[in-house]
């Protein structure tokens, strides 16, 4: 993380409870953190800000059906529009496209299922 003041001694101590150890940047080094930057960005935006959340157990909650759907069935960019880990029905050109959804539909995926 950087040294912005949203990141705050609170905050670091929610991340050690989660087993998560916060590891500072070097001073000076914008450019170390870009792909998280941009990962948190595709988490908000696609989302944190289009839910309403009742509580940190909500939030928790959305993050771990956000960050499934990122690895297991969203495309990137970077890999060619491909998935980070994809099914082995992935590509197959044969069976019924279904949808799968998560958190109510907010995110979907569409999937081809065995012939």
């Amino acid at each position: 993380m950087d040294r912005d003041t949203k990141f705050c001694e609170s905050f670091r101590s929610i991340l050690r409870r989660s087993d998560v150890e916060p590891i500072m940047l070097p001073t000076k080094s914008p450019h170390l953190n870009a792909q998280l930057d941009r990962y948190f960005g595709s988490l908000k935006s696609e989302c944190l800000d289009r839910m309403i959340f009742c509580g940190q157990r909500s939030l928790e909650r959305a993050v771990r059906e956000y960050v499934e759907h990122y690895h297991r069935e969203r495309n990137h960019q970077g890999l060619n529009n491909r998935l980070i880990d994809p099914g082995e029905d992935v590509g197959e050109p044969d069976g019924e496209v279904e949808c799968t959804e998560r958190l109510g539909g907010l995110l979907r995926y569409y999937h081809r299922t065995a012939a």
